[in-house]
């Protein structure tokens, strides 16, 4: 990922009802236009300019650089956010990625249940993330604001932003509607490019 907005995988209305062009132009158009610029004025002239974003975001964590920290993963999960939605997306999970659900969770119905609980009872800003361990492992995290599996030595396969501006305009106070919702765009293609 290079330090500039990413172009979106489809239009702005592509993801309609479910997420309106609206919230896409605050939520990509501003939201993640602003940590994109945020960041390449923090690197401005600095041994890290030119840096790749999990650089940054490796060196900003260790460091405790908190304000360069949180515009780059920011700016990171939202490159990554957009991928893990499709127009054609939905449906259960294929290939190796159903495969490792069914293992790890008992059955998609499981992951579902459990993901959906994360994402709706994470208190305050944050992401819902489908990550593997080590050994290969699929979990759920719930990370707060920036945070960011490649943070804790894991890999990330699929996730779901819940800070207030990627549904409030859409279904304002109703986070749980937002992450019903999310189930009929997950990109499971991309899910099972992010596999170990």
């Amino acid at each position: 990922m290079t330090l500039t907005l990413p172009e979106l995988p489809y239009d702005s209305g592509a993801l309609d009802p479910v997420i309106t062009a609206e919230t896409f132009d605050y939520h990509y158009g501003k939201h993640h236009a602003t940590y994109v610029n945020n960041l390449n004025g923090l690197i401005k002239d600095t041994a890290l300019e030119g840096a790749t974003v999990e650089t940054i975001i490796s060196k900003s964590f260790s460091e405790g650089n908190i304000a360069l920290f949180n515009n780059a993963a920011q700016h990171w999960n939202h490159s990554f956010f957009w991928n893990c939605l499709s127009p054609d997306g939905g449906a259960t999970p294929v290939e190796k990625i159903g495969a490792l659900i069914d293992r790890d969770f008992g059955s998609f119905e499981a992951f579902k249940e459990q993901f959906s609980q994360t994402a709706v009872k994470l208190f305050g800003a944050g992401w819902a993330w489908l990550a593997q361990d080590e050994n290969g492992v699929l979990e759920i995290l719930a990370m707060k604001d920036a945070h960011t599996p490649l943070t804790e030595g894991k890999t990330p396969v699929l996730t779901l932003d819940v800070w207030e501006h990627a549904y409030y305009i859409d279904y304002r106070n109703a986070r749980p509607k937002f992450v019903e919702g999310f189930w009929e765009l997950v990109n499971w293609d991309f899910a099972n490019k992010n596999l170990k």
